[in-house]
């Protein structure tokens, strides 16, 4: 198991690039969730403007 540890003496440099890696990962993963739920939000405010937009058109069309 020691062995596996030690990479074959390359422990130094492996170990570190998969921790960047592990944190790089992570910050995409949190970037994009947190550009999905803005968007999101902002797809929703645009649709409940169109909303209203279309429902004081009709009202003054007469239309129901």
């Amino acid at each position: 198991m020691g062995g596996f540890f030690e990479m074959g003496g390359y422990a130094a440099f492996v170990w570190p690039s998969f921790a960047v890696t592990t944190v790089v990962m992570i910050a995409i993963w949190v970037i994009s969730r947190r550009n999905l739920r803005r968007a999101e939000a902002e797809l929703k405010a645009l649709e409940n403007l169109s909303e209203a937009g279309n429902a004081s058109r009709n009202q003054g069309n007469g239309a129901t």
